[in-house]
């Protein structure tokens, strides 16, 4: 069962949409995933200016322990062919990881492309894609993926693209 945002979790953590105001704590919580090179870096004015993009699992006493973006690129072409989505900035605090969060996320950031109707959803990850994997997403070549965000992929990081139709 998908979780909503906003919906409680079991283990008391619930997940939410960010807020502007959550930034400075994305940024908190992305960062031993960049200095792993997991992630790419991100100024805290792009978490402030997308925090709407992202879902997150916050603990009672309000810090975030995980978090997943979602950002929608409308259809470009003349096919009918539904808007795609890509999953971005994906990680989930030390101190969670092996207790489920991630396929919570994962879960709830699948419903919610779902909600909107979307076709297919991509992402890229530089790690071993186990979860997305399971997840019932593949490997595909970058050039089936939506073009604004295909072209922002640095290939020196060696990430692979994964997709998912939906």
């Amino acid at each position: 069962m998908a979780h909503t945002p906003d919906a409680p979790l079991p283990d008391a953590l619930r997940l939410r949409r960010a807020r502007p105001g959550d930034s400075a704590a994305l940024v908190a919580l992305s960062e031993p995933f960049v200095r792993s090179g997991a992630l790419r870096g991100r100024p805290l004015a792009v978490y402030a200016a997308r925090a709407a993009d992202f879902l997150v699992a916050e603990e009672p006493d309000g810090a975030l322990r995980g978090c997943l973006a979602l950002r929608v690129h409308p259809d470009t072409d003349d096919h009918g062919a539904a808007a795609a989505g890509v999953l971005y900035n994906f990680c989930v605090a030390r101190q969670r990881q092996g207790d489920g969060l991630g396929s919570r996320l994962l879960g709830a950031a699948l419903a919610g492309a779902r909600a909107q109707s979307l076709g297919v959803l991509f992402t890229a990850t530089t790690g071993s894609g186990r979860l997305f994997l399971r997840h019932g997403f593949a490997p595909v070549r970058p050039a089936e993926a939506p073009r604004a965000w295909a072209r922002t992929l640095d290939p020196r990081r060696g990430a692979r693209v994964l997709a998912r139709a939906l």
